[in-house]
C-alpha cells in the first residue's frame, strides 16, 4: 500500500512539473492570457498547498504581464484617435475585466514563504465598458448604413454582418434590427430554376416538378434563395438551367439461360466397406461408420427481364445582370429495371440457399417509358445537389 502511494506522489509531481512547465513557456512566448487559463485551473483545488505555489507566482506574473499590455495598447489606440480601432477598445476593456472575474473566485491566494496573499490589482472597467460600447456601436450604424447605399451585394452582406455584431452587443440600438433585414434581402442572391427538353421526348411533368422542388434539396441559405415559380417584387440574379439533352431507353429484353447445378450432401450414415465389400471393424471389433454422401442434381431454367434508361442533361448558370453564360456542367444518369426468375427440374436444393429466392419469383410487367424516365430522378435530384453544393453562384 506504501510503495503504491509512493508511486502516486511521484506521478503527480512529475504532471504538476510538466504543467508549471508548459504555463512558464506561456508566459516566455507573451501568451499571457494561457497561462492564467493554466494556472486558474490548476488552483482550482488545493490552492494553499505547498505543491501550488508556482502556480500562484505565475499567475501573479502572467496578470501583471497582460494587464500592463493591454493598457499600453489602449494608451496607443486613443492616441491614434481612428474611429475603426472602436472595436478593439471595447474588446480589450472586455479582456481586461474577463480576466479579473476568471481570477476573482480563486482568491485570496497565499504566497506562502512571504506570509503574504498574492497581489492582483483589479480595477472597475465598467464606465470604459459602456463608452467604449457607445461609440463602437455608432461607428458600427454608421458604417453598415452607408453600406447599404452601395449597389454591391457583397457590402449589403457586410452591412448585414457588422448590424447583425451590433444587435449582439447592444440589442434594440435604433432600427438596427429592421436595417439588418433590409440587408439580407439586398445581400441575397435569387435564383430562378426551370427546365428545357431539347430531346424528341416527353419529359415526365412529375419528374420536372421533382427536380424542381428545390425544398427538398434544403440548398437555401443565408444569401442564395431558389425559385421554381418565379415570385413578384423580385429581381433575378441568377438562372439555373436543367438542358434534358438526351434520353436512350433500351428495348424490352428477355434472356433465358439453362444450366445444372450439383451438390453434395450428408444423407445419414453407413458402414465402412473394404475394397472385397465387407465392414471395416475398429480395434474393439465394432462396425466404423462414416457419413453417407449423396448427390442432388437439377436443371435451372434462369429468365432475366432487362430494360434500360439513360437521361442526359446540362446544367447551365447564367447571370441575369449580364445575360451570360457563367458555368456549365453535364450530367446523366441511368436507371436499370431487372428482374430475375427462375424454374428447376430435379431437386432445387442442388441451388446455393441464396438462390433459392428466385424460384418464387415469376415475370412482371416491365415499366412504360415515362415510368423509366421518372426513375431516374433521385439519382438526377441526388448529382444536381451536388454539383449546386460544390459550385455556388457567388464564391
Amino acid at each position: 500500500m506504501q510503495k503504491t502511494t509512493l508511486l502516486f506522489s511521484i506521478f503527480f509531481l512529475i504532471l504538476s512539473s510538466c504543467g508549471v512547465k508548459t504555463t512558464q513557456a506561456l508566459i516566455s512566448d507573451g501568451n499571457y492570457d494561457g497561462a492564467i487559463d493554466r494556472a486558474v485551473e490548476a488552483l482550482r483545488s488545493n490552492k494553499d498547498s505547498k505543491g501550488k505555489q508556482d502556480y500562484v507566482y505565475l499567475l501573479e506574473e502572467a496578470f501583471a504581464k497582460a494587464k500592463e499590455r493591454d493598457l499600453r495598447d489602449l494608451e496607443m489606440l486613443s492616441k491614434d484617435a481612428n474611429p475603426a480601432n472602436a472595436e478593439r477598445i471595447y474588446n480589450t476593456y472586455l479582456q481586461l475585466n474577463n480576466r479579473q472575474e476568471k481570477i476573482r473566485p480563486i482568491l485570496p491566494l497565499k504566497l506562502i514563504k512571504q506570509g503574504k496573499n498574492a497581489y492582483f490589482p483589479f480595477d472597475n472597467y465598467s464606465d470604459q465598458i459602456v463608452n467604449s460600447k457607445n461609440v463602437l456601436s455608432k461607428y458600427l450604424y454608421e458604417n453598415a448604413s452607408a453600406l447599404l447605399k452601395s449597389n454591391n451585394k457583397m457590402d449589403f452582406r457586410k452591412a448585414y454582418d457588422d448590424f447583425a455584431y451590433l444587435e449582439s452587443i447592444n440589442p434594440g440600438y435604433k432600427n438596427t434590427k429592421k436595417l439588418m433585414d433590409d440587408a439580407l434581402f439586398k445581400g441575397t442572391d435569387f435564383v430562378d430554376v426551370y427546365a428545357k427538353n431539347e430531346t424528341n421526348m416527353v419529359i415526365p411533368k412529375m419528374l420536372q416538378e421533382d427536380l424542381l422542388d428545390f425544398k427538398t434539396y434544403g440548398l437555401n441559405d443565408k444569401w442564395t434563395v431558389y425559385h421554381s415559380v418565379r415570385q413578384k417584387n423580385t429581381t433575378y440574379d441568377y438562372s439555373l438551367i436543367i438542358n434534358f439533352r438526351d434520353i436512350l431507353i433500351s428495348p424490352e429484353q428477355i434472356k433465358e439461360k439453362e444450366f445444372i447445378k450439383e451438390r453434395q450432401v450428408k444423407d445419414g450414415v453407413k458402414t465402412l466397406l473394404d475394397s472385397r465389400g465387407r465392414p471395416v471393424k475398429d480395434s474393439l471389433g465394432k462396425e466404423i461408420k462414416v457419413d453417407n454422401i449423396k448427390t442432388l442434381r437439377a436443371t435451372v431454367y434462369e429468365f432475366r427481364q432487362f430494360k434500360s434508361c439513360q437521361v442526359t442533361a446540362k446544367i447551365d448558370y447564367v447571370d441575369l445582370k449580364t445575360n451570360q453564360l457563367v458555368q456549365t456542367f453535364p450530367i446523366s444518369s441511368e436507371f436499370v429495371f431487372e428482374n430475375i426468375y427462375s424454374n428447376y427440374k430435379g431437386d432445387r436444393n442442388a441451388c446455393e440457399d441464396n438462390y433459392q429466392n428466385y424460384f418464387s419469383k415469376r415475370a412482371v410487367p416491365f415499366p412504360n417509358n415515362e415510368q423509366m424516365v421518372f426513375d431516374t430522378g433521385e439519382d438526377l435530384k441526388a448529382k444536381l445537389k451536388d454539383i449546386i453544393v460544390k459550385n455556388k453562384f457567388r464564391r
